[in-house]
């Protein structure tokens, strides 16, 4: 079982720490943009965007490569053992979208779930981060 608790501390690491690279890096620079304020917040937006999928991408690799492996356990329903469905896994699980269409079996619950925490914590990080960049340049009369 600690096999499962290392490998799954991992993918989260990985994620969390893009995460905070990505965000630390757009606190840099974005403001030696030299272009207007509203602009520099779209270019966060897809900033964040890109880090979100790199994050989901991870989290994919993760299932695809457990899947495959021995004693993880297995993605059923509509999954073809594809990446591609591994990455669309991952989106509806990290977004806790959550079709049901693909569905864990085994140890590979315990990172669905650990991934869906993550992501709502992410993209929870992410909202305030932009908050905090829109409001820098809003009157707040």
């Amino acid at each position: 079982m600690i096999h499962i608790w290392i490998a799954n501390s991992l993918v989260v690491a990985v994620a969390v720490g893009l995460h905070y690279e990505f965000l630390y890096r757009l606190t840099k620079f974005l403001p030696r943009l030299r272009i207007r304020h509203r602009f520099r917040i779209v270019i966060g937006v897809i900033a964040s965007l890109i880090a979100h999928a790199l994050q989901v991408w991870i989290f994919a690799l993760a299932y695809y490569y457990m899947h495959r492996g021995e004693n993880w356990g297995q993605l059923g329903g509509a999954f073809n053992g594809s990446l591609t469905d591994a990455a669309y896994f991952s989106f509806t699980t990290y977004t806790t979208l959550g079709y049901g269409d693909i569905e864990p079996t085994g140890h590979l619950r315990f990172l669905a779930g650990i991934e869906s925490l993550t992501g709502l914590v992410l993209i929870t990080w992410t909202a305030s981060f932009l908050y905090l960049e829109m409001r820098k340049d809003w009157d707040m009369q």
